[in-house]
């Protein structure tokens, strides 16, 4: 028997750099048991190359990611997901569309670190710092006995990882 493969978005305002970050670590985390997606409300239209720059340099493929509005995912034909997290504190406060299938959902804020100004490697240490976080929240999140937990205490489980001090 097949075990399920979940769908899972990732929300941020931009869809640049924390949300395709997200992306590729479920993607390659994620054990062929998860299929990731992210979006944002106000895509910058492009990835951010810092993004890209580290995913390469820790062996993730990067071909294919793009910045784009989360209604992609909010109309007839878009996979239905199952769980949608945010990864910024925007993302979470915006009004999202309505989710086909009603899935679980929670916030994971992480410090944006495309906002960071300064020397390359400044930038650079920010986005490992985000990658870091996200990195860890989403070893927690593959790791959930997903199929024993009801309803309310996987919920509690994904706020909860929302919160993990990185």
């Amino acid at each position: 028997m097949t075990d399920r493969i979940y769908n899972v978005l990732f929300l941020c305002t931009g869809n640049s750099a924390r949300s395709i970050l997200a992306e590729a670590i479920l993607a390659k985390d994620g054990k062929g048991r998860f299929r990731s997606f992210s979006a944002g409300s106000k895509p910058a239209g492009k990835v951010n190359p810092f993004a890209i720059d580290l995913l390469t340099k820790l062996g993730y493929e990067t071909e294919g990611y793009r910045s784009k509005n989360w209604d992609e995912f909010a109309v007839p034909g878009a996979p239905v997901m199952d769980f949608v997290f945010t990864v910024c504190d925007n993302a979470a406060g915006e009004a999202c569309p309505v989710w086909p299938g009603q899935p679980m959902t929670a916030h994971w804020g992480v410090p944006d670190p495309a906002a960071v100004e300064g020397s390359d490697t400044a930038k650079a240490l920010a986005f490992a710092d985000a990658y870091r976080q996200l990195s860890n929240r989403i070893s927690i999140f593959v790791n959930l006995p997903l199929k024993s937990l009801d309803a309310m205490a996987l919920k509690q489980r994904l706020v909860e990882i929302g919160k993990t001090a990185d």
